[in-house]
């Protein structure tokens, strides 16, 4: 028999809603139908995202939060039924190490008041001097110095107030030590710290480990068994290298793609499955199988009928209904796993409402640029001198809105055939426009012809347009 059996454990925490009367309108299943073991010696490792339950089973096996139904069945005897009186005289044998180190170590209270409150109230120890050389025996085993005992929790680092955590358990002398995340809050360095420290007592003092992490690295490291939850339920369990080796469940290959390769080349080679959704509510879980809203492989029924926990062999156990066909490749893919799992199926329809938008904003600007350019522009007309038509060479004016010069738009120069059909409308005008030419000098008479439109003003936005300052101008003959 094992050391610690949990047996379809439930825990449910109700909704309630009212003013006066509190009535239950629904309830929040955290964990909904456990079924593990874990053997004396052994290290139990229980891996999932956050929000799938596994806090709530571990402290459930302590009874720090009530058990809804099931049993907890702890070296013969199940806890979900003892009194408080006899539960608390358990808890010697069970103890916890707590995720936050700081938040579960009282900040008014010494270390050394801390790690003996327990032990006084277990009756572990004689008197305040053997309960004192005990604690400085652990103290040891955990690397604090002796003289930690006078100080406080917020003079600790956060990985040696882990170890003060994993003293207090110690100095009870527990039987098994559940782990809730114990190297989570630590930096990387301090976490190997941690872990080989759990390892060492555990061979010197034959502890029993259950370790709950979201780390999956850190949990192939030290534990000998590996379960997965997901939405309060167990959908694989197995040996850890097996596990590692060949996950079965569809959740659980994509837990595993999702751990970064230090090699880049077997990095890229490699299959990484991205789930579509998030995990859905645990108080209005999906019916079937609690996965089917995810997975990329599912069926019709899976959406029907729940999965039951099934050992396929050599103590792999799955609860999937096609993971032998999900592993020999007969069932294809019914949901996308890569990039568009994350963007979503309508990314090419983005893309194309997008591309208009991009097209619209060069086409609304240019004609005003072609606008402005030619307004600023002028090109020289002819000039009737008494009999002569003299028609003055076209200056090519820079352009630095469209970039190009009014030489590279043949268009916008005055033919031979145009001069000569202004030359005749023009006649009448030519005195005034030769007292013009004579007034101004030959370099400037450019500029003198200068056409503003009637509805727009010459101001610096005309000048701004052509590329000039206030009182430039427009380019150079």
């Amino acid at each position: 028999m094992s050391l610690l059996e949990l047996d379809d454990v439930k825990v449910h925490f109700p909704v309630k809603k009212g003013v006066f009367f509190d009535r239950t309108v629904g309830h929040v299943y955290a964990v909904d139908g456990i079924s593990l073991s874990v053997e004396a010696g052994q290290t139990y490792g229980l891996v999932g995202e956050s929000g799938c339950g596994k806090t709530t089973l571990g402290r459930a096996v302590l009874r720090l939060v009530d058990i809804t139904s099931g049993e907890v069945v702890f070296d013969g005897t199940d806890l979900a039924k003892l009194p408080d009186e006899e539960m608390r005289q358990f808890r010697r044998r069970l103890q916890m190490v707590f995720q936050d180190p700081l938040g579960s170590l009282n900040p008014r209270q010494n270390i050394e008041s801390i790690l003996s409150e327990g032990m006084a109230a277990h009756g572990i120890g004689t008197d305040r001097a053997d309960r004192r050389e005990k604690i400085k025996a652990i103290l040891a085993r955990v690397g604090l110095p002796a003289n930690s005992l006078s100080r406080y929790p917020h003079e600790f680092s956060g990985g040696q107030r882990q170890r003060i955590g994993i003293a207090r358990a110690l100095v009870l002398e527990p039987d098994v030590i559940i782990c809730d995340e114990p190297v989570s809050a630590l930096d990387v360095s301090i976490q190997a710290q941690v872990i080989n420290l759990l390892e060492e007592l555990q061979e010197s003092l034959g502890l029993t480990y259950l370790v709950i992490a979201h780390d999956l690295a850190v949990v192939r490291h030290i534990s000998d068994v590996i379960g997965v939850m997901y939405l309060g339920s167990l959908v694989e369990e197995a040996p850890s290298d097996a596990l590692y080796a060949g996950p079965k469940h569809p959740y659980t290959r994509a837990l595993m793609s999702a751990v970064p390769v230090p090699d880049p080349e077997v990095e890229d080679r490699r299959e990484r499955i991205l789930l579509q959704g998030d995990l859905p509510s645990p108080a209005n879980p999906p019916a079937g199988c609690r996965f089917h809203t995810r997975c990329p492989w599912v069926q019709e029924k899976c959406a029907l009928e729940r999965p039951v926990l099934t050992d396929l062999g050599d103590g792999h156990k799955v609860a999937c209904h096609f993971a032998a066909e999900i592993e020999n490749g007969t069932i294809g893919l019914t949901r996308a796993t890569g990039i568009e799992a994350v963007v979503g199926t309508d990314k090419s329809a983005d893309v194309d409402a997008a591309e208009p938008v991009a097209d619209k904003v060069p086409a609304a600007k240019v004609p005003a640029q072609k606008a402005s350019v030619e307004d600023a522009v002028v090109v020289a007309k002819p000039v009737a001198v008494e009999d002569e038509v003299v028609v003055e060479t076209p200056v090519a004016v820079e352009a630095p809105v469209a970039g190009k010069s009014v030489a590279e738009k043949p268009a916008d120069v005055d033919t031979d055939a145009d001069v000569a059909a202004e030359n005749e409308s023009d006649e009448a005008a030519a005195p005034e426009e030769e007292a013009v030419d004579k007034a101004v000098p030959e370099d400037k008479a450019v500029d003198k012809d200068k056409a503003v439109p009637e509805d727009k003003p010459a101001s610096d936005e005309v000048a701004d347009a052509a590329g000039t300052g206030a009182g430039g101008k427009t380019g150079s003959a």
